[in-house]
């Protein structure tokens, strides 16, 4: 698993992967397949939805004619490879399984249970949290079935992203799991995107691009709608995945550093974990797509994304505000400003972009280690040995 300080660079994937460098479409005697089209439930009736059977042809797929987007290979078939890093990427998350079941939360319900376990301050944390983070998923995981996956002709990256939305819905499982196993007001906790202002308005920022390319009207292979594309890719990868799950990620691993709310905050690791690699392969799935279309990303472009990059961070830092108004855990909203900037630095470089805040510090150096689970052995103290497979974990 990659620590913090080993996260993809601002490199192209394939140089980084060694994958087989971009070469010009060769002309195919068939016509062009189209991926699966997910109709949404009020799309119009006479929206057609696009083949997803390859027409017959005679001609074998050739690795180096595969591209992210707008390939004329057949998306049903997966080798011969030509992104094995994304291949290797699906592995991995393979590997890393879990579920949440599989967590111990008998010391976080007593905790919970008890009027002086915990702060009014650190209860707000953890409500708030669970407010921005069970429909959060399922605005990632709607983002890649509707949008992103259609328009993805590789069947390597495509491969990814259905292990990926399955992780989403792990995610949502496990805030569902905690919800319950605390006894919460589900009604509160998961119409909090609607009622909570903070949470509210990271949302509204991310459902335009959701519903830019899960229209069963948009299709890539022209200028304007291939920059739409990577548009989208850019603010899930960079700003949703890699920028607005941070103040929370943080915030409830410092409870659990303090022994507190152990089960939760395992529960967090493991989707820090599987979040980070989220992020690193959509940053190499952008700077693959960038590589094969140079001509999308324009001086106009890049200044739109830094503005996206900027109104992320102020709205994100909102949210460090609201659920912390005070000081807590050793913590205040305050802190929270250089750490996003940070962030924000690291996945703008990471995508061929200067910083945008230069000179910024990580405030927090021990989230670097929690990203990487291997380094950790009874985490949190709680009764799991070590993470491996569902069917493989040992207690004590």
């Amino acid at each position: 698993m990659l620590s913090w300080d080993e996260e993809v660079k601002p490199t192209t994937p394939s140089a980084t992967h060694g994958d087989m460098p971009a070469a010009p479409v060769q002309t195919q005697p068939q016509t062009q397949p189209q991926p699966a089209l997910a109709v949404a439930a009020d799309a119009p009736l006479q929206a057609k939805a696009a083949p997803v059977i390859a027409p017959v042809s005679h001609s074998r797929v050739n690795a180096a004619d595969k591209r992210i987007i707008n390939a004329k290979t057949d998306v049903n078939q997966l080798v011969p490879f030509k992104y094995k890093w994304a291949w290797e990427k699906y592995l991995a998350t393979c590997a890393n399984h879990w579920m949440p079941q599989e967590v111990n939360m008998t010391r976080d319900i007593a905790l919970w249970k008890d009027p002086n376990g915990l702060t009014e301050d650190e209860r707000r944390i953890v409500k708030r949290n669970l407010g921005f983070f069970v429909t959060a998923d399922s605005l990632a995981a709607n983002n890649i079935v509707l949008g992103t996956y259609r328009h993805i002709t590789a069947p390597e990256c495509r491969q990814f992203l259905l292990r990926q939305a399955f992780e989403e819905a792990i995610h949502t499982h496990a805030y569902q799991y905690i919800v319950e196993s605390l006894g919460l007001d589900e009604a509160e906790i998961f119409n909090a995107y609607n009622e909570v202002a903070s949470i509210r308005e990271k949302d509204q920022f991310l459902i335009p691009f959701i519903e830019a390319i899960s229209d069963p009207h948009f299709h890539t292979g022209t200028f304007e709608t291939d920059q739409t594309l990577l548009k989208s890719l850019i603010v899930f990868a960079c700003l949703m995945e890699g920028l607005f799950f941070y103040v929370g990620f943080t915030q409830i691993l410092a409870l659990g550093r303090q022994n507190k709310m152990t089960g939760a905050a395992e529960q967090y690791q493991y989707i820090l974990r599987d979040e980070s690699m989220h992020c690193n392969f959509g940053i190499d799935l952008i700077n693959q797509l960038k590589l094969e279309n140079p001509q999308l990303w324009t001086n106009e472009f890049k200044a739109e994304i830094k503005d996206l990059f900027q109104k992320a961070v102020e709205l994100e830092y909102k949210y460090a505000e609201d659920t912390m108004p005070r000081g807590v855990l050793g913590m205040n909203a305050s802190m929270f400003k250089g750490y996003l900037r940070y962030i924000a630095n690291r996945r703008a470089t990471q995508i061929g972009l200067e910083q945008l805040f230069p000179n910024e510090e990580n405030p927090f150096p021990w989230m670097s280690e929690m990203i990487d689970l291997k380094k950790e052995r009874n985490f949190f103290e709680t009764r799991v040995i070590e993470y491996q497979s569902g069917g493989a974990l040992s207690w004590d």
